[in-house]
């Protein structure tokens, strides 16, 4: 019989999610329970699936945050695969390492957690080869060297199977966490490496079996697309299977809207309703969470800033209509368009217009302007956290970019306002 496991990662237990809660708190409800839920679903897929083991490699928690509640829920989840005889193996990735669960927490007898020591252990299957699980946990939340000349050389004549939390080659994003390359891997020999870190479903290497599970459950924007976890199946042959099944309750996708030549607000709407529809139907878990993202040239470009409040409202409504479907945030990046109709000033808004093209194009490149915002961004990263400076930037051109968009943004929020609207706009606000 093949030897099967699930192999999963970067599960992220109770993560808080206080953005979310603030701005919604319906949203902030449903994905806060959503890592709970996506670890149920992968203990179902397991018993489902008749597998053999649960791989779990690194970040089952999320830090020294993490309550006994978690570990109550974790311990009957555990205790529901113990039930059916599959095994579970952990390592602690750098959350997991300053977790207090992680030290004290009694697990089912079934439950292999890997110490910062590396070890291999023999797994009893019905396959018709041996199998051995190779790990090495997190000591410390940092792991700045690499970790693999602590592993065992692989068992002669098994299938050997190699667990690691790691960022690999690096990715954005990720802080190097015991970094090797993928050819470090090959050269040596396991069948699979189980990898965590990178929130990112990846398949890698000369066999293509350096497998990182993705994250089961996104937790915003930056981890968008449907949660997995990787079904593995090793052949009698010993040939492997792997396969993505989705666990996630909930999906974050970025949709696009671009208006470009759109003046009616309304077909704007529609326009976002479709959008939202379309997305809909291509999500692949039961929630969808989506970040509208609106561009391009149209006259309503001043009242979508005007009207943020409006528009959010509206984009929530549409989302609602069509269930199941949530509105994380609208980021509007619409312009008004090249030329105006300058018989028509007043409703285009060409006035305004105007004074937008010469504060671009003469006051933002001015030296004095350029130096005060530098000046002013200097002394604001001077009191901000070490951890947060780095959204304005690596380097000084990276900084230079953001601030002077940061800039452009604050300058079209104001300039909405000032905005003259006519009549029929007006009446149009108020529908």
């Amino acid at each position: 019989m093949p030897f099967r496991f699930i192999h999963t990662a970067d599960v992220h237990l109770d993560s808080p999610l206080k953005s979310l809660a603030l701005r919604n708190a319906d949203l902030g409800a449903l994905i806060g329970a959503a890592t709970r839920a996506a670890f149920s679903r992968t203990v179902d897929l397991a018993i489902e699936e008749d597998v053999d083991a649960l791989l779990i490699a690194g970040d089952l928690y999320d830090g020294s945050q993490t309550s006994m509640k978690t570990a109550v829920f974790l311990a009957t989840e555990l205790a529901r695969l113990d039930e059916k005889g599959i095994r579970t193996f952990l390592i602690r990735g750098n959350h997991d390492a300053t977790s207090r669960i992680t030290r004290e927490l009694t697990l089912p007898e079934s439950v292999k957690t890997f110490s910062g020591r590396a070890e291999a252990v023999s797994v009893e299957a019905d396959a018709p080869f041996e199998v051995a699980i190779h790990g090495i946990s997190f000591s410390n939340p940092h792991a700045p060297e690499s970790l693999l000349d602590k592993f065992r050389p692989p068992v002669a004549g098994a299938v050997n199977i190699a667990m690691l939390h790691t960022s690999l080659g690096g990715a954005p994003g990720h802080d190097p966490y015991a970094p090797c390359q993928p050819g470090e891997l090959d050269a040596l020999d396991f069948d699979y490496w189980a990898l965590g870190h990178i929130h990112q479903r990846s398949v890698q290497g000369a066999k293509g079996s350096i497998v990182m599970p993705g994250i089961p459950q996104g937790r915003d924007i930056g981890e968008a697309g449907p949660g997995t976890v990787s079904l593995v199946t090793i052949a009698d042959d010993r040939s492997l299977t792997i396969e993505p099944r989705v666990t996630a309750i909930a999906q974050f996708e970025r949709v696009a809207l671009d208006l470009t030549g759109l003046d009616d607000w309304a077909a704007a709407i529609d326009a976002m309703g479709s959008a939202l529809r379309k997305a809909r139907s291509k999500a692949e878990c039961d929630h969808l969470v989506a970040r509208l993202e609106i561009s391009g040239e149209t006259p309503l470009s001043w009242r979508l800033r005007r009207d943020a409040d409006l528009l959010l409202g509206e984009a929530e409504a549409q989302a609602a209509s069509i269930g199941k479907t949530w509105i994380d945030k609208i980021a509007n990046t619409a312009t008004p368009p090249a030329t105006l109709d300058p018989a028509n000033a007043e409703e285009t808004g060409a006035p305004v217009h105007e004074l937008r093209g010469l504060i671009l194009d003469e006051v933002m490149q001015s030296p004095g302007y350029r130096e005060a915002l530098s000046e002013l961004s200097r002394d604001l990263m001077s009191q901000l956290p070490g951890e947060v400076r780095a959204a304005f930037g690596e380097d000084e051109a990276e900084s230079e970019a953001t601030l002077a968009a940061l800039a452009r943004e604050g300058a079209d929020d104001i300039l909405a306002r000032l905005q003259t609207t006519s009549g029929s706009d007006a009446e149009g606000g108020e529908n």
